[in-house]
């Protein structure tokens, strides 16, 4: 029996002006027919503020009409363990991180946010040097480094999460800068996350934080229509002839792998993370530094999974834009 009957993945950007094409947030949303799926949205939308309300809205109207949603994002839901702690947050580690970062980011409806900013301010609480890094010149300072400090280790925060050392090519959570940058997106992604778990019209949960960290079944979803999860695109290989952007192929082509996983019950058993992790490893993945889907996935070490995503959606993949 498959879990889901829909899945929404979204490549996401810190752009500090709208922007569309290469390099900005596309959303993609498949829905079974049968024994295939539909495409039924791939939007490229200009600024985060637009995203957000578009996402929400999509979650609430599949869920009226009765589907379950696996909705991926490509940044991380966590930061390595001690974050919170570092900061002297209280509560549930994962939850006081999402809520400080929430409370603390402004973010403009054309885009125009304070990410650098926020990157120094909590680099200053934490204590120098970083752990976040990278920025323009004219944005560096005494608290946000422009380039990557080298004081990771021992007695400080970890520069990678414990599942990063699953799969190669994800940048650290602390780089605000340059290629790869994904710290900044996740600066601009989780506030935009905590808004749809707190959805009332979603009835969402997050996974691992929310779900537990083990194998998805229809008693764990009991209850639930929507699973919000970290996704790193990356992870597959999109085939196609069209000339579609880059950033579009692969949503199409995660949403058709994720679906075909679900279609060999394969699926389910990736949202239970690596079976070598140890019990202090399992824990601190399920209380605050999160997992990203699919990396204990057989064949995801060695390369990236190939998908022909021509022969998806009734053929031929979409977006030149």
């Amino acid at each position: 029996m498959t879990l889901f009957d829909a899945y929404m993945m979204v490549d996401w950007s810190a752009a500090a002006v709208p922007r569309t094409g290469k390099d900005s947030i596309w959303i993609c949303a498949g829905e079974r027919r049968g024994s295939g799926i539909e495409l039924v949205v791939l939007e490229n939308p200009p600024t985060r503020a637009a995203a957000r309300t578009r996402l929400a809205d999509l979650l609430a109207e599949a869920r009226e009409r009765g589907l379950k949603t696996l909705a991926g994002f490509d940044f991380p839901f966590g930061y390595p363990r001690g974050f919170a702690r570092a900061l002297g947050l209280a509560g549930p580690a994962w939850r006081a991180a999402w809520d400080e970062v929430s409370r603390l980011i402004e973010d403009g409806e054309n885009n125009a946010n304070n990410r650098f900013e926020v990157g120094a301010d909590l680099n200053r609480r934490l204590g120098a040097p970083g752990p976040f890094w990278g920025c323009p010149a004219r944005r560096g300072g005494p608290h946000l480094p422009t380039r990557r400090p080298q004081a990771y280790g021992k007695g400080r925060l970890a520069e990678r999460r414990i599942g990063e050392r699953y799969i190669t090519g994800p940048q650290p959570v602390w780089k605000l800068a340059y290629t790869g940058s994904v710290g900044s997106q996740m600066l601009m992604g989780l506030p935009v996350v905590e808004a749809l778990r707190r959805d009332p019209r979603l009835g969402a949960r997050v996974w691992p934080f929310e779900t537990g960290l083990k194998s998805l079944d229809g008693t764990v979803l009991d209850g639930c229509a929507t699973v919000l999860a970290e996704i790193y695109p990356s992870l597959v290989a999109p085939k196609s002839a069209s000339g579609a952007v880059k950033d579009a192929l692969q949503v199409q082509a995660m949403v058709g792998h994720l679906k075909a996983l679900d279609d060999e019950d394969r699926l389910g058993a990736l949202f239970a993370g690596a079976a070598d992790l140890s019990a202090a490893e399992r824990h601190a993945v399920e209380t605050e530094e999160a997992w990203i889907l699919g990396v204990n996935e057989p064949g995801t070490k060695s390369g990236r999974i190939a998908v022909d995503v021509d022969r998806l959606f009734g053929g031929g993949a979409h977006s030149r834009a």
